[in-house]
């Protein structure tokens, strides 16, 4: 029985079909393949090309999953914010881990769109939109071991004059380019991305960074081992190994203005988190309000005592907050030329905090049950604590958006 209405009415029409075809995907193929990921004990199964990972991402790009973020006159599915909200909050309510998997391949073809190169959108976002088998997966190579939530304070000198020494470089020779490096083992997709988009410090300078996409089937290119985490298992995350990779100079996407495309970046990556989070949020929520039916506790049914019920309400109404939040940020930002990374950060700061308080909620709800292994709160509580370090720690990321509303971008 569904338990959660759809109040907004600001949602068009046309977007309905969409919310319907991707909240059945959400729950006949999104969330079993998740629930079993979470119970494999070796990571390397989940990455295998006929592992259930593998299998949900083929199952998305045949409904063109992939291209949600792409515009139509490149291929994609020429949705507008809300559009791509709405697919996000039913993605995220069947895994968030998957979900956020699917945004990061596409990030590298949002760059090379950015860029507007004829000719690296042919070689790159090409191929990458009429793919529908999941051979073409993107990911966004950004932090590095010795660099984390200070790569996302845009704007301030941690990110523009870092007291330590970038650890992917770039050099450019008479024939080319070469990039030696590395970066963390939080790369989403990192193990199974077929090619990715690097920040980059440029030799010999100290300061100036680039972007380049790389191919990683290039000589020089390895991988770590997939990261074992507490959470979000069936998100593939494994460091990228740059040994010397020779690459041509066209894979440089940006130069000038690296420090706004990050920002601008950023901006729309945190709007989809804030939309993912959301769903399982409202995933949380009504998995509580479907316990509390069935449950009794003192002979009646636990959601007949009023301070369940009160609890209940309070949690509904932080999913609808949420969603105010992130669907007007997605908006904003997805249908604006200039997006705003301080509303961005808003959003999915307030949202990841939000939704964490409502799957806590929902555990004291659930009460010893909750803390079953298998159970699907219990994997909730998990994930979404993931959240609040995702795409840079909340706390810093907040003197990110601070900054800008004090000093401007």
């Amino acid at each position: 029985m569904e338990t959660y209405r759809e109040l907004n009415t600001a949602m068009p029409r046309q977007c309905e079909s969409l919310r319907d075809e991707a909240r059945r995907f959400a729950a006949e193929v999104m969330r079993p393949a998740a629930t079993a990921i979470d119970r494999m004990g070796d990571p390397h199964g989940i990455v295998a090309p006929d592992g259930p990972l593998m299998q949900v991402f083929k199952a998305a790009y045949g409904l063109g999953y992939h291209r949600a973020g792409i515009p139509a006159q490149h291929g994609g599915m020429g949705l507008g914010g809300i559009g791509i909200h709405v697919l996000l909050e039913e993605l995220g309510w069947g895994s968030i881990g998957i979900a956020l998997s699917l945004v990061a391949s596409t990030v590298p073809a949002m760059a090379v769109i950015a860029d507007g190169r004829r000719e690296s959108i042919e070689r790159f976002v090409k191929p990458f939109v009429e793919c529908r088998d999941a051979s073409v997966i993107g990911c966004w190579a950004l932090s590095e071991p010795r660099h984390g939530s200070d790569h996302f304070l845009v704007g301030g000198d941690e990110f523009r004059y870092p007291t330590s020494a970038a650890q992917l470089v770039l050099r450019t020779e008479a024939d080319g380019c070469v990039i030696d490096g590395r970066k963390a083992s939080w790369v989403t997709n990192g193990g199974i991305a077929t090619h990715a988009i690097c920040s980059a410090a440029i030799q010999p300078s100290k300061a100036a960074h680039c972007f380049v996409l790389v191919p990683l089937d290039l000589p020089g290119v390895s991988r770590g081992e997939p990261l074992r985490k507490m959470g979000q298992k069936e998100m593939n995350q494994a460091a990228l190994i740059f040994d010397n990779v020779r690459i041509s100079r066209d894979c440089i996407v940006k130069g000038e203005g690296f420090e706004q495309e990050v920002a601008r970046m950023l901006a729309l990556l945190h709007s989809a988190m804030a939309a993912a989070i959301t769903g399982a949020a409202r995933a949380a929520y009504e998995e509580a309000l479907e316990h509390s039916k069935r449950r009794e506790q003192g002979g009646r049914r636990i959601c007949d005592h009023q301070l369940v019920q009160e609890r209940l309400f309070e949690m509904f109404t932080e999913v609808e907050a949420c969603r105010a939040l992130s669907r007007a940020t997605m908006v904003y930002n997805w249908d604006s030329a200039k997006p705003s990374l301080e509303n961005a950060i808003a959003a999915k700061s307030f949202c990841t905090r939000t939704a964490f308080k409502v799957v806590n909620e929902a555990m004291q709800i659930f009460g010893a049950d909750g803390f079953s292994a298998g159970n699907l709160i219990e994997k909730l509580f998990r994930d979404i604590r993931m959240s609040l370090t995702e795409q840079g720690v909340n706390e810093v990321l907040a003197l990110a958006g601070a900054r800008r509303l004090i000093y401007g971008p």
